[in-house]
């Protein structure tokens, strides 16, 4: 019997916001252990919560952003449990009555797809809640940082639409996308912005009851997630054809052995005890509350790709490349719509000003660090303050169609254009650039080439016709690369074949 994958995904993200979910103490990474807490956020008693506004519309945004519905009715609940990390015994979440609901991600995958050549997950919900405090664990005592209690998470949880450990990872990498470039979250998960959970059953092919939740615990990277549901795919399938019962239950992750290991038998929600905070006011916002925020909806990064592809006849890989960089796109369109050549624009952004922007950037990071100038404080070269404008890019191409220069001295240009921000006209003046297209001059050098290479001579006249390169460069290290390619391997075939 065959069997096959079935998974959910319930994605954590730490909000963007400048203080916590119920008091203004400051959502900021990296401070010392305890210095963002309050009696809110440590759970002391008589303490009343205050929500956060900006992180009520992050939600409703993500789920703007998700294709999701927004109900007129929303409220907060306790979820009740005791763990060290967690003050108050209890977090404050959202569980019947959430956010948002009913929405969908599509993402190009190669597996299961919807009516328009897209995969799609369904998503069940993204809701609201608090985060946790972080335990440390010593060789002799363990500490607790609250520093992290009360930032504002989101939980966002799939309908088990997910059939595979690949198509898992390209819906992660597609959702932070939209995370990041909606605002939601900086989505970093080496500062575990981002975590997940996974939920892994199997069944024979076919068939359309639901094995076994398994549930893989607080993932902290999507190639972890990757590997962690390969690894248990194989296990349950192994598990259940020597004829075992598998029991919900929730595994964790080890990253360095490649296995999963029994933490716990699955709590049901029941044993949650969930009931509405009594502190804290259902939410029900307002045709106005509602038309601010979606305000603020950004174009989805596929939709955007897709765009490109249509409006500027840009090929795939160029596309992703702008759909992944919001800044670099936004600069390529400024420009593409000025010319009748997108694709020349296109070139030159992802081949040239990329690299440069790159090896420009990684030596002022080593001169800061060899002066003991600290990472963070590090001064980058972005897109917004270039020493060129963006129309000396236009000029640049223009050259080139009209066979002024040729590609090679045009990245001459280029690099002299990048590094003194001056006009391409004026690097090809003063620096004698200038592409050589009189057939008189040309034809000077090719008899010249002809006469001091004997031997590629009669390689092409008995047949070789890659003999002709050897020919074509002479004479461009005749002209000093001045002449024009296409003009020399005309007259050099004319010549030759008289």
């Amino acid at each position: 019997m065959e069997y096959e994958a079935v998974i959910g995904l319930e994605t954590h993200v730490q909000l963007k916001t400048k203080s916590k979910m119920w008091c203004g103490c400051a959502n900021q990474y990296g401070s010392e252990p305890n210095t963002n807490v309050c009696p809110v956020c440590l759970g002391m008693p008589g303490v009343l919560p205050v929500p956060n506004e900006e992180a009520l519309r992050l939600t409703v945004l993500t789920g703007y952003l998700l294709n999701c519905e927004i109900p007129r009715f929303a409220k907060f609940d306790r979820k009740s449990y005791f763990y060290p990390d967690m003050p108050k015994n209890y977090q404050l979440t959202q569980y019947d009555k959430p956010s948002t609901a009913n929405g969908f991600v599509e993402f190009e995958f190669n597996g299961a797809v919807s009516n328009n050549g897209l995969s799609r997950v369904r998503i069940t919900r993204a809701h609201l809640e608090e985060d946790v405090g972080k335990s440390t664990h010593f060789e002799r005592h363990s500490g607790l940082d609250f520093n992290r209690a009360g930032v504002p998470l989101m939980e966002i949880v799939t309908e088990p639409d997910i059939t595979s450990a690949e198509m898992a990872y390209a819906y992660l990498n597609t959702l932070t996308e939209i995370l990041h470039q909606g605002g939601i979250s900086d989505c970093d998960m080496e500062k575990g912005m981002v975590r997940c959970d996974v939920n892994i059953s199997v069944r024979p092919v076919g068939s359309k009851e639901l094995g076994a939740k398994i549930e893989i615990k607080n993932m902290n990277s999507f190639s972890g997630v990757r590997r962690a549901a390969e690894y248990e795919i194989a296990r349950q399938i192994e598990f259940v054809k020597r004829g075992e019962k598998l029991v919900q239950s929730t595994r964790r992750w080890d990253d360095v052995t490649g296995i999963t290991e029994l933490m716990r038998t699955k709590e049901d929600a029941h044993d949650y005890r969930y009931f509405p905070d009594p502190d804290l006011m259902p939410l029900a916002p307002t045709d106005q509350w509602l038309a601010s925020v979606k305000s603020r909806v950004v174009e989805l990064p596929l939709v955007r790709k897709q765009r490109l592809m249509g409006d500027y006849a840009l090929p795939a890989g160029d596309a992703e490349v702008f759909k992944s960089n919001v800044e670099l796109g936004n600069y390529f369109e400024n420009i593409a719509k000025q010319t009748k050549n997108p694709k020349a624009v296109a070139n030159w952004i992802i081949n040239n000003l990329l690299a440069k922007l790159t090896e420009a950037n990684v030596k002022e990071a080593t001169n800061q660090a060899a002066m003991g100038v600290d990472s963070a404080d590090v001064k980058l070269l972005t897109l917004a303050n270039l020493k060129f404008q963006p129309e000396a890019l236009l000029e640049l191409v223009g050259l080139v169609e009209a066979k002024a220069i040729s590609s090679s001295a045009a990245q001459q240009v280029f690099a002299e254009m990048f590094d003194t921000g001056k006009a391409p006209t004026t690097i090809v003046q003063e620096k004698g650039l200038a592409q050589v297209s009189d057939t008189g001059a040309i034809e000077k050098f090719c008899d010249e080439a002809i006469a001091a290479n004997p031997n590629p001579v009669a390689d092409y006249k008995a047949g070789k016709v890659a003999a002709l390169n050897s020919l074509k460069g002479q004479v461009m290290k005749l002209s000093k690369g001045k002449a024009n390619p296409a003009l020399v391997g005309e007259i050099l075939e004319r010549k030759l074949k008289s």
